[in-house]
């Protein structure tokens, strides 16, 4: 299965050079040219990743696509794709898993991508197991109380 991503820029060289890269390697790739656009795409499909630049349709505009991605069931992962790394920490308080500073190398951006995927599904997945591991835990303990009582 492809993996799916959703590519969001205003600048439309930025936008067809990155596809034309990811879809080399193998990925889906699905574009945005505004926060706007790529928020009504979040609803309509699943991603695997979400990359989007910072500055679109206002100077924050990443952060809304970011904040629609966060509500997503499907959890997808969340890189900033930004000219400007001068924004500091607060791009990993409203959610973003990783920067991407704009020009990058080819093989960079691949690899930052493929690591922070891995990252994201094995964060996802002690998730998933943490609930498990309490409704067993919950289970064990009713079975003893009625063993007990």
């Amino acid at each position: 299965m492809k993996r799916r991503i959703l590519l969001v820029d205003d600048e439309l060289a930025i936008l067809l050079t990155l596809r034309a890269i990811l879809e080399m390697h193998g990925f889906e790739v699905e574009t945005a040219a505004s926060a706007h656009e790529a928020v009504g795409k979040l609803s309509e499909h699943e991603y695997h990743m979400i990359i989007t630049d910072m500055r679109m349709e206002h100077e924050t505009a990443g952060y809304d696509v970011i904040r629609a991605a966060k509500h997503q069931k499907y959890d997808p992962a969340v890189a900033i794709l930004t000219a400007y790394p001068s924004l500091g920490g607060d791009w990993k308080s409203r959610g973003a898993e990783s920067m991407l500073v704009k020009p990058m190398n080819a093989n960079d951006l691949l690899r930052q991508i493929e690591a922070l995927l891995v990252q994201h599904e094995d964060q996802k997945q002690m998730k998933a197991q943490v609930p498990a591991r309490s409704a067993s835990a919950v289970k064990n303990t009713s079975a003893r109380a009625k063993r007990v009582g």
